[in-house]
């Protein structure tokens, strides 16, 4: 595979005002211009300039998930392991790879599209009403950056945020979302109890970790939309971060958008209609006392076309504590003291900082 490059060609700020002054979709989208009027005129604190930007766009490694979820008469003990291999290789070098044959079928990764963009379509009112007009829990429903004190911390995008245990009875407004939310979110979860026990397997652990401490109750679903932006070069649609839970495991549209960092680089992740992209979250990390990383990754904006993905998050309870074997790089901590920090960091710093805050050495 002979890796394609993009140029992104950053712009002159006054360009920018006047694109970023352009009126977007007023009935659903987010009030981005109303809400970071300052952020956009204070060109003092932009990022603007230039710069020529060159980013890769390559294939995550590609695993079939065939050779693990067949039974055993179907597949031989070698391509098994082979399998598994193939998944801790990818999560210790990469922290990202893409699975097929993962046993969620095409019908409902469409009916989940289809489904998703309808509730986004509803107009901005209503979907930051969310437990008015919606059924969703308040507070589900987010956009933007709200700590945002440049543009480049701020997210040009909406998401739904919904905890595994309110799934069934959100969105009974739309019932049709409700069931497939319901059935993708039971399907993928089966998903990441095997790749995690695979993954603890591969460290000589006991896997019976993640089914006690990963419970149903505490995981969630994410839908997330990414409008179009008038400067996708200026804006981020989710900016850098690392995710804070086990495992994550994505379904994204054809119009692309993530990247991650490899060998000290950004690279652009190709789409493919087939694949899920299942990535290690820092907790995966600390656990597994650095083996598999937890990689920083982005979205970028597209100015003409909009994007739509879902994410699950496998996360543990709050009280849970995250700990490893000696001589340990992390000291001890549990998910809810972690969160708190990130919150913490978030607030005062305007991003993440972190697993380096529970580095023994920090």
């Amino acid at each position: 595979m002979h890796p394609s490059f993009k140029k992104v060609q950053m712009l002159e700020s006054d360009n920018v005002i006047t694109e970023l002054n352009q009126p977007l979709n007023m009935a659903t989208d987010p009030p981005f211009h109303q809400a970071y009027k300052s952020l956009i005129e204070d060109t003092s604190n932009n990022i603007f300039g230039k710069k020529l930007v060159l980013v890769e766009e390559c294939e995550l490694p590609l695993i079939d998930l065939s050779r693990i979820l067949h039974n055993d008469n179907v597949v031989d003990e070698s391509e098994r392991e082979e399998c598994k291999e193939e998944i801790a290789r990818a999560s210790q070098q990469w922290g990202f790879f893409q699975v097929t044959n993962h046993g969620i079928s095409k019908d409902l990764l469409e009916k989940m599209r289809e489904e998703q963009v309808k509730v986004f379509k509803q107009p901005f009112d209503k979907k930051s009403k969310e437990d008015k007009f919606m059924n969703f829990p308040a507070g589900s429903y987010r956009w933007g950056t709200p700590t945002a004190t440049c543009l480049n911390q701020l997210s040009w995008s909406e998401a739904f945020h919904i905890p595994m245990a309110d799934i069934s009875a959100s969105a009974a407004a739309f019932t049709t979302l409700s069931s497939t939310l319901e059935q993708f979110a039971t399907t993928v979860a089966g998903l990441a109890r095997k790749l995690t026990a695979i993954l603890a397997e591969k460290l000589g652990c006991e896997s019976t970790f993640f089914q006690e401490n990963c419970l149903p109750s505490t995981c969630y679903l994410r839908m997330n939309r990414y409008p179009p932006c008038p400067v996708p070069s200026a804006i981020h649609g989710l900016m850098p971060h690392t995710d804070s839970d086990f495992l994550t495991i994505l379904h994204q549209d054809e119009v692309g958008g993530l990247q991650l960092v490899k060998d000290g680089k950004w690279i652009a992740v190709k789409p493919n209609p087939e694949a899920l992209i299942v990535n290690i979250g820092d907790l995966f990390q600390a656990w597994s006392n650095d083996v598999y990383k937890s990689v920083e990754h982005r979205v970028v904006t597209n100015p003409s076309t909009e994007r739509f993905s879902i994410a699950y998050f496998f996360c543990p309870s709050y009280d849970t504590v995250i700990q490893n074997s000696e001589p340990s790089n992390y000291r001890k901590f549990s998910f809810r003291e972690f969160r708190l920090q990130v919150q913490e960091d978030v607030q005062k710093y305007g991003h993440k900082v972190g697993l380096p805050r529970f580095l023994i050495s920090h």
